[in-house]
């Protein structure tokens, strides 16, 4: 039976949960492939931990070159992570003619064009499966089951960081910094979170299937993102009042002549089947115009619901290898010179519903004066909510309002914040639900 030679570079976290699978799993995956996977090298720089599984004698080294030169590889699996190096020996990989799976999403948003177009010529195949959702096998439905459609948008929870988060202070009315904490225990969290809670590692994930979806060209700078730390306890509470939940969205839609691509904290209703994503679960919603709204949920890190994305690609390739097929399904989709530069929507020009919410000094006549800016800038409000009454000090007032520009809002808050009657800084929280195309 035809062998195929398998390099992994990288034996961590996902690295081990990959090696398991190619090792306990290897019986499966050969009936199922009709060759046999063979885990030949394993590159890190810690080849002496105890990583629960038996390794043969001479498949780990710590020189990572020697794995992507070696003649008798045929696919080379980039779990290492980080940019210079890994795109260094995925680059390096592609010259010497190697088919490649990574997970890297940070890479692939950052510098993926550079390694799409080397690969593309000369004539190897880059899987990238598991850099998006986890097991969710969102990028293959994007280059094959829908290929047929015309895919108008994509919404979606793509860090179960972010959602374990706000799961946590919606469920039992923790504060952020409490939140964040309890993750990091659980080992939901990094050490330093910055990448998940400020939204940069959903707009990583979101760029990646802009381009796949839209057939276009973006860079993480076109994406607008917002992370989730001035999000409270008291801003839940009302949006459960309003008939909301809040969650970390990654929204995309194809407007014609540009596209919107954002990260932000979102409200959505109690029956968006997003609402009801918990915990660490992510999902995601893809509109098409043949097949409506289809839905994906699942696991989106972790190490082995990871590694089962990696080894799905890696099956991918090895059958490809076995019919002669490599380069059978384009890249990106797209054909390379199909894919088209188109204009990113700037933030302020996307219209939307809002929830406002600022501490007003709780006297008569401060509602009339900021209802008052809002119809300065033809902002309509549609709910207001006072929480509680002093007579002295601010208590706060939320407001939904009905579809506005965000510049018209920006505009609004910036005044409101100078009134007299008003302390601390407004909070804004956009608003996502089908009422918004037809206001």
């Amino acid at each position: 039976m035809k062998e195929i030679a398998v390099g992994l570079l990288g034996f961590g976290t996902v690295g081990t949960g990959v090696a398991k699978l190619l090792i306990e799993n290897q019986s499966l995956i050969q009936s199922r492939v009709g060759a046999k996977l063979v885990l030949r090298r394993i590159a890190d720089i810690d080849i002496e931990r105890d990583r629960g599984i038996r390794i043969e004698k001479g498949v780990l080294t710590t020189d990572v070159e020697s794995v992507v030169d070696d003649p008798d590889i045929d696919i080379v699996l980039e779990m290492i992570g980080g940019e210079d190096i890994a795109k260094d020996l995925i680059l390096r990989a592609i010259r010497c003619g190697k088919q490649v799976v990574t997970a890297n999403k940070a890479l692939l948003a950052n510098q993926g064009k550079t390694i799409f177009k080397e690969a593309a010529e000369k004539g190897v195949d880059v899987a990238f499966e598991a850099s998006v959702g986890g097991c969710m096998p969102i990028i293959k439905s994007l280059r094959e089951a829908l290929v047929g459609n015309r895919i108008q948008s994509m919404i979606g929870i793509l860090n179960g960081t972010c959602n374990y988060i706000f799961t946590k202070i919606t469920d039992e009315g923790l504060h952020f910094e409490a939140a964040l904490e309890d993750a990091k225990q659980k080992g939901f969290a990094e050490a330093d979170p910055a990448l998940d809670i400020e939204g940069v590692d959903t707009a990583h994930k979101l760029a990646i299937l802009t381009s796949l979806a839209y057939g276009v060209e973006i860079q993480l700078s076109d994406i607008y993102i917002e992370g989730i730390s001035r999000i409270t306890p008291l801003d839940i509470e009302f949006a459960q009042q309003f008939g909301y939940k809040i969650k970390l969205l990654a929204i995309s839609k194809d407007l014609g002549s540009s596209i919107e691509a954002r990260v932000h904290p979102t409200m959505i209703p109690f029956n968006n089947p997003l609402s009801n994503v918990s915990g660490t679960l992510n999902a995601i919603t893809v509109a098409g115009d043949a097949v409506g709204d289809v839905m994906l949920y699942g696991h989106g890190a972790g190490m082995m619901p990871t590694a089962s994305a990696v080894i799905s690609d890696t099956v991918d390739i090895a059958r490809n290898l076995i019919s002669g097929s490599v380069g059978r399904i384009p890249l990106l989709s797209f054909q390379m010179d199909r894919i088209r530069k188109t204009r990113i929507l700037h933030i302020g020009e996307i219209c939307t519903q809002y929830y406002l919410r600022f501490f007003a000094i709780d006297r008569p006549g401060v509602l009339s004066k900021v209802s008052g800016v809002l119809g300065d800038n033809n902002i309509s409000i549609k709910s207001v909510h006072q929480k509680g009454r002093k007579t002295d000090g601010a208590v706060p007032v939320v407001m939904v309002t009905h579809v506005a520009s965000e510049s018209s809002v920006k505009k609004a808050l910036s005044e409101i914040r100078s009134l007299d009657v008003v302390s601390g800084e407004p909070l804004l929280i956009r608003i996502e639900e089908e009422e918004n195309d037809e206001e």
